[in-house]
């Protein structure tokens, strides 16, 4: 995964993933605990509309209170024309006494009593009109006495007994209206005279509800006024008046003591329902709300949510997009060009562009590169003179004892006036010196073979009949550049070990041909050859630290001889000037004597240096 990817995989999981589980939670918990906090405060709501429901009841009850003990009630179940008691038509009510005239103004200027009449319990009358109503007929006594509303009433004992709407139509009517019965006695003799009959207006009780102030979210209340039943008694809103609460429900509701409110679905809608009893009254007041008015400001705080974290995603993608992408793709620039420094570009520059740390970033890189080079410069620079220092240290280990033999071989002939021989000897010797003592380090093939023969002339005079040699060279080969004093230590080994102790003349054959790009010299003799445990000892090709681990300490000596003008100088400087791909490779085998190859990459005059830098 690259950076960017998990720059935006960081962001997702450390602030968008974890602030869409925070809103969820706290989605679900705020949801969960709407129905509880909406159950305390329907539960309130009730309880206050029970209360001023209560508070009607208590007044109307201390109206008719006062009525019966200023015996108003008595008088008029007492007149002989009971018509005659109706306070809208009776013109005599001047005849009453002042207490009777004050009760009577009281009763008519109520603003809660719809009408009012008398049974007389001891007359076959109807009843006795109080206030008269428009198109109403009252139940009369003696279909009243057979209901059970009659003995209930006189059990009570002239306890007010209150009837809601829908309960006994045939006695109140089929105005939704409340009731109050109750029984009249004489104050005087506590004797019972009759039963009174007031109905309270639907108004009073509208009034009720229509002041309740609701929050903005219960504004989709419905109260509901219900018997024990399940018969909605009241409705403010007159819809569902007279109709059973089981209609709408699809469970059965307990009406009990204590306040209940559960979620349902109430006529198809997922709703909350509350009830509370009324108290000492087999009524309950119901409170329904749909669900979707309680939840609407958590389903709106919901939408809100999404429609922030949808902006949060789209900006985090627009800063993955946008400003990451500059980020990262500095950064892969930079990588990309590390690449090229590991594959040897040395030259590779970032552009340096912006005013942040990325700025700050490619400076550092480009500053790094160049501190680089400018090793590496010093670092050839030291590496150049160390190799020079090398390669002029090998090009002079040339044995002393040869020159003292050969100027000791010339002093020999010299007493013996071989003049001639010292003449010759004199003038191979002054080609050689000539050749060491040059400043190039390359030289044509044709200059380094005369310089071998110059050497392989002055050996035969030394050694007389010992070896013959042979150079079989092609013309085309001779213009090829070779170090000098290449061949002549690999001729020194086979003269010095090779032909040593032989009983037969030796011979050395000097070979030359390109192949494939480069020089091949080839050094053949027929001496004694060597052993692969001799062999070993010229593994010339190896690194120094595992050829000093594998050398026997019996060869040391040997090695370090051999090391001189032998093969490893040799080897050594065909290694540094050309590189690893280039050297010496020794075939031998006892009898049979040993061959020696000599690789290095074939140019022409001039070539030199551009060989040299595309070697090494």
């Amino acid at each position: 995964m690259n950076l960017r990817n998990k720059l935006f995989t960081a962001f997702l999981g450390l602030i968008i993933i974890p602030l869409l589980v925070l809103g969820l939670f706290t989605f679900f918990v705020t949801y969960n605990s709407i129905e509880k906090k909406y159950s305390q405060q329907a539960e309130y709501s009730l309880k206050a509309i029970s209360y001023s429901i209560l508070k009607v009841f208590d007044e109307m009850e201390n109206v008719t209170d006062s009525g019966i003990v200023s015996s108003v009630f008595s008088t008029a179940l007492k007149a002989d024309d009971p018509d005659s008691q109706d306070y809208i038509t009776n013109s005599e009510q001047l005849n009453l006494n002042a207490s009777q005239r004050n009760f009577r103004n009281l009763l008519y200027n109520h603003p809660a009593i719809s009408y009012a009449f008398l049974y007389n319990m001891y007359k076959e009358s109807s009843h006795v009109p109080i206030f008269t109503k428009e198109n109403f007929g009252a139940l009369p006594f003696v279909d009243f006495k057979k209901s059970p509303l009659y003995k209930e009433v006189v059990e009570l004992n002239g306890v007010p007994k209150w009837i809601a709407p829908h309960e006994y139509p045939e006695l109140s009517g089929m105005e939704p209206v409340f009731t109050q019965i109750r029984l009249v006695k004489n104050m005087e003799t506590f004797r019972k005279e009759g039963i009174l009959v007031v109905q309270i207006k639907r108004l009073e009780f509208e009034r009720i509800f229509r002041n309740l102030t609701l929050p903005n979210n219960l504004q989709d209340t419905s109260f509901l006024l219900v018997n024990d039943e399940g018969l909605i008694l009241f409705d403010p809103r007159e819809q569902n008046d007279g109709k059973n609460m089981n209609a709408f429900m699809e469970r059965q509701i307990q009406y009990q003591s204590e306040y209940q409110s559960f979620k349902a679905k109430f006529d198809g809608e997922e709703s909350v329902v509350s009830i509370h009893k009324l108290e000492g009254y087999p009524w309950s007041l119901v409170s329904v709300t749909k669900w979707d008015s309680l939840s609407q400001e958590v389903t709106s705080f919901a939408k809100w949510f999404i429609v922030i974290l949808g902006l949060c995603l789209v900006t985090a993608i627009a800063f993955n997009k946008f400003f990451m992408d500059r980020i990262t793709g500095t950064i892969a620039v930079i990588v990309r060009f590390m690449r090229r420094v590991e594959d040897g570009d040395l030259s590779a520059r970032v552009e340096e562009k912006g005013e942040d740390e990325l700025l700050l970033l490619s400076k550092g890189f480009n500053d790094l590169m160049n501190r680089i080079n400018r090793l590496f410069d010093q670092i050839h620079n030291e590496q150049r003179l160390k190799t020079e220092a090398h390669m002029r240290l090998l090009q002079a280990q040339i044995k002393p004892h040869f020159l003292f033999n050969t100027l000791e071989s010339i002093n020999v002939l010299a007493v013996q006036n071989e003049g001639r021989k010292v003449s010759e000897m004199v003038y191979r010797l002054a080609s050689i010196l000539r050749i060491s003592i040059q400043d190039k380090e390359e030289i044509t093939l044709e200059e380094e073979l005369k310089y071998l023969r110059s050497y392989l002339e002055i050996q035969k005079f030394r050694f007389e009949d010992v070896f013959d040699y042979e150079i079989d060279v092609p013309k085309e080969a001779l213009n090829c550049r070779i170090m000098k004093l290449t061949l002549q230590p690999l001729v020194e080994n086979s003269i010095q070990h090779g032909f040593e102790g032989i009983d037969y003349k030796g011979k050395i054959l000097i070979k030359a041909w390109c192949e494939r790009g480069n020089l091949i010299v080839q050094v053949e003799d027929n001496g004694l050859g060597m052993n692969s445990k001799q062999l070993s000892v010229f593994e010339y090709m190896m690194q120094e630290d595992r050829r000093s681990s594998q050398s026997e300490s019996e060869n040391l000596k040997l090695n370090q001889e051999r090391r001189g003008l032998g093969i490893r100088s040799v080897a050594d400087r065909i290694r540094i000037q050309y590189g690893d791909a280039y050297g010496l490779f020794i075939c031998s085998s006892q009898p049979g004597g040993t061959i020696i190859h000599c690789v290095i990459p074939n140019y022409g005059g001039g070539e030199g240096q551009h060989a040299k830098s595309s070697i090494g």
